[in-house]
């Protein structure tokens, strides 16, 4: 049986973080395979026989793999790598002793629905654009929404050097509204909302395809059940 795969792939099986995120860290020169800086993603590798460093630390292998929903709170950063003082989402799971990481992101200022994994080929499943996984925002603004806004932020708006266009804009309230979208573009419900003239005051993710955020409260996180990583898949 073949044992060597691929170092990209082994990464994200030991919980560093998704495939496409691993050949990153790989081509910014983090990672070392026997001693030597190896840039090249499809370098085989062979946990058995092969010491492997990423930012200098060893990694023993393939972890048992867990699957969290969190409640992302405001002032979390989703990132792994710690800027001065400031707060990072796997801080909350710190007492567990795993190498975890978030698949996909949300912003500092942004609350809500963030899957929490260590294992890297369920965090490309969900992110990777084939999978046509729709988005849900509940949307909070200091002002009255009217119809102007809503027919604003349906028609789009340029983010990244790309035209982008949410899949759904519903007003719930006077000063509430949820925003579907598929594209998952930096910051993107931000951007339509404020470039359509709305003040944001809270933010938050409250679906993933098919899965709802639910009762869970800001800042705790519950395991995922089998049933839930199905509802992810599933379009709403």
């Amino acid at each position: 049986m073949e044992k060597k795969k691929r170092l990209s792939k082994a990464l994200a099986a030991a919980g560093i973080a998704s495939r496409r995120a691993a050949e990153e860290i790989i081509f910014e020169g983090r990672v070392k395979v026997n001693g030597c800086v190896v840039t090249v993603p499809q370098t085989l590798v062979d946990w058995e026989q092969d010491t492997i460093l990423v930012d200098e630390a060893p990694i023993r292998g393939e972890e048992k793999k867990v699957y969290f929903i969190l409640n992302k709170p405001h002032g979390y950063i989703c990132s792994n790598t710690r800027l001065g003082s400031k707060k990072l989402v796997i801080d909350l799971f710190s007492h567990l002793n795993l190498r975890l990481f978030s698949v996909g992101r949300l912003d500092r200022d942004t609350t809500g629905l963030l899957l929490i994994t260590n294992d890297g080929h369920f965090a490309n499943r969900v992110i990777h654009p084939s999978a046509n996984i729709l988005k849900e925002y509940l949307v909070k603004t200091s002002q009255e929404i009217t119809d102007l806004h809503l027919k604003s932020i349906s028609k789009g708006t340029y983010i990244e050097e790309c035209w982008i266009k949410p899949v759904k804009v519903e007003k719930v309230r006077k000063g509430t509204l949820k925003v579907v979208v598929k594209e998952g573009k930096k910051r993107e419900v931000r951007l339509l909302v404020q470039n359509a003239g709305l003040e944001i005051l809270e933010l938050s993710r409250i679906r993933i395809g098919g899965l709802r955020l639910g009762p869970i409260p800001e800042g705790t996180y519950r395991e995922l059940t089998e049933s839930d990583k199905q509802e992810l898949f599933q379009r709403k």
